[in-house]
C-alpha cells in the first residue's frame, strides 16, 4: 500500500544510482536535516549539497525530484538567493550532475547556476 507522503517501503533508483535502503530513510533524513539546520549561514552550494543528499536518500516512492527541487527553490528564497528551476533543456545535465556529484560537484553546481 502506497500512501502519499509516507517514506518508501521498496528500494528505488535515480536512473542507475542506487538510493538509501528503505529501512534507513528515517535516520538518514534526520541526519541530513540536523546537519543542514546546524549551518550558521547558507549559500547556494549548501543548498545544492542538501539537494544532492536528499535525492540520494530518495525518501518517497514517487515525487522525490519535484519535492527536492521545490525545497531548493524555497531555501533559495529563504536565504535571499536568486531561485532557479531545472528546465527540460538542462534536465540531462542535471541528472549527470547527480550521478557524478561525488566525483565532480561542478557538474551539478554549474547546471543549477546556469
Amino acid at each position: 500500500d502506497r500512501v502519499v507522503g509516507d517514506f518508501k517501503k521498496t528500494a528505488n533508483f535515480i536512473g542507475d544510482i542506487k538510493t538509501t535502503n528503505p529501512k534507513n530513510v528515517s535516520s538518514e533524513i534526520a541526519k541530513l536535516l540536523k546537519s543542514y539546520n546546524e549551518l550558521k549561514s547558507v549559500n547556494i552550494e549548501d543548498i545544492i549539497n542538501f539537494h544532492y543528499k536528499f535525492e540520494i536518500i530518495h525518501p518517497f516512492e514517487d515525487g522525490n525530484g519535484r519535492t527536492g527541487r521545490l525545497i531548493m527553490f524555497k531555501e533559495c528564497l529563504k536565504n535571499n538567493i536568486m531561485p532557479f528551476i531545472i528546465d527540460d533543456e538542462h534536465k540531462l545535465f542535471y541528472y549527470r550532475g547527480l550521478r557524478e556529484y561525488d566525483n565532480i560537484k561542478g557538474y551539478l553546481v554549474d547546471t543549477c547556476l546556469s
